[in-house]
């Protein structure tokens, strides 16, 4: 882990919809530690600030890949970055999803708007290993057809149910409209066997977990990805606790067992 924002360069970058890009960055010297599936790191652009965003793919040792959507005065500034632009990384940070936890079950993994770009990690892992787990399923929710990430990648994480929801559809959309959860009932799982991994708007999250525990998985086998305003990714200034958990440090994948308690307390 490094404190201190190492210098790395955008070497491809990819407009994914109209307020969100994929930057794949190379270090320009040294590089940092290797990211696991649900870290983050802390992105600098340089004169304006500093945000947390998780991987969005693990290419190789010294590449990393990073979706942002633009959304403030930092994301704006990152998603302006052309290639060859420079910026500042500094991480690992944070919890990871636990694969090895859920090695032989079946899996679940549930995304809303750009939480499918921390979980896309964890699926290429089990698609490179495809025999060390069980059922596969991709559900994920967008507010439009426009608005989804990562469309063309569906089909090969078809092992054996991926799908698309849209909240708001086009005159062309031809696929699914309705929340993410109402794909629960296509997917293909063993409740008893299963592991979930959920990420998304925290309304979202609240919804899927409850669903999930309501069709018989355990909450202690369902991995919520949680976000509170992060500013020094090591524990220290308190910006992103919720209640005991300081989320840079004991997150932000943390068990539903955990969350569900704080989640159901107001404005927390």
């Amino acid at each position: 882990m490094t404190l201190t924002p190492l210098p790395y360069r955008v070497v491809d970058r990819r407009d994914e919809t109209h307020d969100t890009v994929t930057l794949v960055l190379e270090p320009a010297g040294e590089a940092l530690g290797s990211f696991a599936p649900g870290q983050f790191a802390m992105l600098y652009a340089f004169g304006v600030g500093e945000v947390p965003v998780s991987v969005s793919r693990i290419p190789g040792e010294r590449r990393i890949t990073h979706t942002v959507r633009a959304v403030g005065a930092v994301t704006r500034a990152l998603c302006g970055l052309r290639t060859g632009a420079w910026l500042g990384v500094r991480g690992p940070f944070g919890t990871c999803w636990d694969l090895a936890a859920a090695r032989g079950r079946d899996l679940l993994v549930v995304a809303g708007g750009i939480g499918i770009a921390p979980l896309r990690p964890l699926i290429d892992a089990v698609l490179a290993e495809p025999h060390a787990y069980g059922r596969l399923n991709v559900l994920a929710g967008a507010r439009t057809p426009g608005d989804a990430l990562y469309r063309d990648e569906f089909p090969a994480w078809e092992r054996p149910f991926a799908a698309v929801t849209v909240d708001r559809p086009s005159d062309d959309w031809t696929g699914r409209v309705g929340v993410v959860t109402t794909l629960l009932g296509e997917a293909r799982f063993t409740p008893a066997g299963t592991t979930a991994f959920v990420c998304g708007p925290e309304v979202m999250i609240r919804a899927t977990a409850r669903a999930l525990v309501h069709r018989g998985v355990r909450p202690d086998r369902i991995r919520v990805s949680l976000e509170r305003n992060m500013r020094c990714a090591t524990g220290h200034c308190g910006h992103c606790q919720l209640g005991p958990l300081l989320l840079c440090r004991d997150g932000p994948v943390v068990g539903y067992d955990r969350a569900e308690p704080l989640l159901t307390v107001r404005e927390l």
